[in-house]
């Protein structure tokens, strides 16, 4: 699933290629797609003649704002958008096409088809779901070591459960929570209320700093993520231990290990994050 790297990467490209545009119709070919309105063809029908004059990203959702609506869009495991020529040959698994008063069309392709768009009158989007019970950005100024200690110190669930929780902060996925508790040293199944003071400021940077590096080399490309321009992304050549279990810690040469925790596959150094209680 793109996390916040992928789909801050995403909206970048996407803003250079469609801002400005208007919609002149919308084809939707996967009605599920379209969680609000009911209707898909509300949907295509509310947003004709509406002009794009940006587009925000809050957690791993994009948010199209429009004249007289702000459209949501997660991409879940397999979405992808990509800018075409009209009359250009179709890639499998289109479902939704914004064709464009150019003679251009925005395709969103999903193999998996699970994820989602939600439309909202301008100023609503984040009074409802899915915006609304999102917690702070990791880049934001909410999103302080006092915050997380106050947080951490609440639960005794497991770390890596409580980074994933989009409550609680938002963007972090599986690749860039097993990355950032290595880069700091704790184990992804230490109780989060375990965490020393220290222990949760060294987490707090490196949490920002592997976001923002991540951001900076276009998100990591594991399995089909491509921007909205086809490229990859190059953080993959960076990580530490997602997706390099049996292959040598880059740290101190010991195997990486990979186990389930909170329900995800989760990677991690059995030497260099060794499970203490305190």
């Amino acid at each position: 699933m793109p996390e916040l790297p992928e789909v801050e990467t995403v909206r970048r490209t996407l803003s250079q290629l469609v801002v400005g545009k208007t919609i002149q119709k919308v084809e939707v070919r996967w009605p599920n797609i379209i969680r609000k309105p009911e209707q898909a063809e509300q949907f295509a029908e509310a947003l004709m003649e509406e002009t794009i004059h940006d587009i925000f990203r809050r957690g791993k959702f994009l948010i199209f704002l429009l004249d007289h609506y702000s459209l949501v869009s997660h991409l879940r495991m397999e979405g992808k958008y990509r800018l075409h020529h009209a009359g250009e040959e179709e890639e499998p698994h289109t479902h939704v096409i914004f064709t464009f008063t150019d003679g251009t069309e925005l395709r969103y392709r999903d193999v998996r088809k699970f994820g989602t768009m939600h439309l909202f009158a301008r100023g609503e989007a984040f009074k409802s779901l899915p915006l609304s019970q999102l917690g702070p950005e990791p880049f934001s100024e909410e999103f302080t070591v006092s915050y997380m200690k106050e947080r951490l110190r609440k639960t005794d669930r497991k770390i890596k459960a409580v980074l994933l929780d989009q409550k609680v902060f938002v963007g972090l996925g599986n690749i860039y929570v097993d990355e950032a508790l290595f880069r700091a040293s704790i184990h992804p199944e230490r109780k989060a209320c375990s965490l020393q003071e220290e222990e949760i400021t060294v987490l707090h940077q490196e949490i920002v700093a592997t976001l923002k590096e991540a951001v900076e080399q276009g998100g990591s490309t594991i399995r089909s993520y491509v921007n909205s321009q086809g490229q990859i992304g190059m953080f993959q050549q960076k990580l530490f231990v997602y997706g390099r279990a049996g292959e040598p810690c880059l740290a101190c040469g010991t195997p990486i290990e990979k186990r389930k925790t909170a329900g995800r596959g989760t990677h991690f150094c059995p030497i260099c994050q060794t499970y203490s209680p305190s």
